[in-house]
């Protein structure tokens, strides 16, 4: 049975209301719908058999290797799921035929194999990748951005009165209120997504990200319908090509390779530790009052507010700091997988063992996404109103993501001596003449983030 206590109460608002929305629905078209509330889904499923005296249950692909188990354990058959637009065998064929499992790879193949942005067999631009252009911070003088909010409903009200909690209002959950999103970022917020969709801000939640992840992952949207519309955007003529290029790259791209790679590297893929790291999930991520830190204290306090922040903020920040502190690999990705709205195995399991915290030895990527400070600094304005220097790695004030960093370089140096992508740090590493004090300013550091200090 699940326990609601664990997840994060906008995540859990969403999912059932949503189910509850989408059974209304399919009434209105004339569908008979049962709609069963039980302890767990196979005991809503057992319970439904004898009720209407079902032979055969029949289900799409599960997002998890658990719940594909369970419905396998009654027999269940089930068919492709077409919320992606890869088949798994026809991700397997490709996987096996490669030596490493590049994503930029498997993307190429999917913009010729669905005839998306080409012009016969070149991409549209010229090039496959415009990733170089879309990496500024915002500028000084940003304005927040304005993002929808959602009246509540009467369905709404009950399962956040379930729930003991207001009904959130920055998510939908119908499907007329993801096709209001779509096209409130298709008219507002696609013109600049790309060129600062790894900039985070204090002062924007979501810098012009589409927030429609939730939508696509429950099914209010379908990729192909959300592609199809950026597509007939862009042909407009005003949005760059780099940030359609972007948005179409997280779809057809990365979404289909996240999904494809769970599948492949196997169910015992989420226990991979290849890291070796034991600490206990630090108290901040639970309390955004438990760090000094203004960028963890931001970010972590928008995951209790709104159980979302984009993909920077998920990876350059929270994993970064789960990876160089040496928090256990399995910890964080329960912690993941409970708080964000738009989660699944599917999506979690790739994407925080093998990107967020590199615990499976580089199986997915080449080298881990750890930074100092001074990424933070360069992308975000958290750095100016914080208690720590981000250029310093030693002392009371030093930046504690630049103090870990290099103190996991040099606690991990064999692991990384032999990888090219990572001369460049090695040599650094090697160049630092405060190392020793570097790494006993970690140690208090990491005394300080175990008590929820600093």
């Amino acid at each position: 049975m699940v326990d609601p206590s664990k997840f994060h109460s906008t995540r859990l608002h969403f999912l059932v209301s949503s189910a509850r929305h989408f059974a209304e629905e399919l009434r209105a078209e004339g569908f008979n719908v049962d709609y069963t509330k039980a302890a767990t889904t196979l005991a809503g499923i057992t319970a439904a058999k004898e009720r209407h005296g079902i032979q055969t249950v029949m289900a799409a692909h599960q997002s998890s290797f658990r719940m594909q188990t369970a419905l396998e354990s009654i027999g269940a058959q089930c068919v492709e799921n077409n919320l992606f637009l890869t088949p798994r065998a026809l991700f397997n064929s490709w996987a096996e035929s490669q030596k490493s499992h590049l994503m930029e790879n498997f993307y190429r193949k999917q913009r010729v194999r669905l005839g998306i942005l080409m012009e016969g067999s070149q991409p549209v631009g010229g090039q496959w990748n415009f990733d170089t252009e879309n990496r500024d911070p915002l500028p000084k003088d940003h304005t927040p951005a304005k993002y929808l909010e959602h009246s509540s409903d009467a369905i709404d009200i009950e399962v956040a009165a379930e729930l003991g909690i207001e009904p959130p209002t920055e998510w939908a959950t119908d499907r007329a209120g993801a096709l209001k999103v779509l096209k409130h970022f298709l008219a507002n917020h696609f013109e600049t997504f790309g060129r600062y969709e790894d900039a985070m801000n204090s002062s924007d939640w979501a810098v012009h990200h589409s927030l429609l992840s939730p939508y696509i992952n429950n099914g209010l949207l379908h990729p192909s319908e959300v592609v199809d519309a950026a597509l007939k955007r862009f042909e407009q003529g005003d949005i760059p090509i780099a940030s359609c290029e972007a948005f179409v790259r997280q779809i057809i791209g990365w979404r289909e390779y996240i999904n494809g790679m769970y599948w492949y590297l196997g169910e015992s893929y989420k226990e991979e530790n290849q890291l070796q790291a034991a600490r206990p999930l630090l108290p901040l991520f639970t309390d955004s009052s438990k760090t000094e830190m203004n960028c963890v204290r931001s970010i972590v306090s928008e995951v209790e507010k709104r159980s979302w922040v984009h993909h920077i903020p998920r990876l350059m920040v929270l994993s970064n700091l789960a990876l160089i502190a040496g928090v256990n690999p399995q910890a964080y990705l329960e912690w993941m997988r409970n708080q964000f709205i738009d989660a699944s195995d599917w999506v979690m399991v790739p994407n925080v063992i093998g990107m967020g915290v590199h615990a499976d030895g580089g199986r997915m990527m080449t080298k881990p996404y750890a930074a100092g400070g001074a990424y933070i600094s360069r992308m975000s304005d958290y750095c100016k109103s914080c208690a720590f220097d981000p250029k310093k790695r030693t002392g009371d004030n030093a930046c504690p993501f630049t103090t870990l960093y290099w103190d996991f370089l040099a606690e991990h140096h064999e692991e990384f001596a032999g990888n090219h992508r990572m001369a460049q740090q090695m040599a650094g590493l090697a160049r630092l003449a405060d190392l020793p004090q570097t790494r006993e300013r970690a140690q208090v550091v990491l005394r300080g983030l175990e008590k929820g200090t600093i």
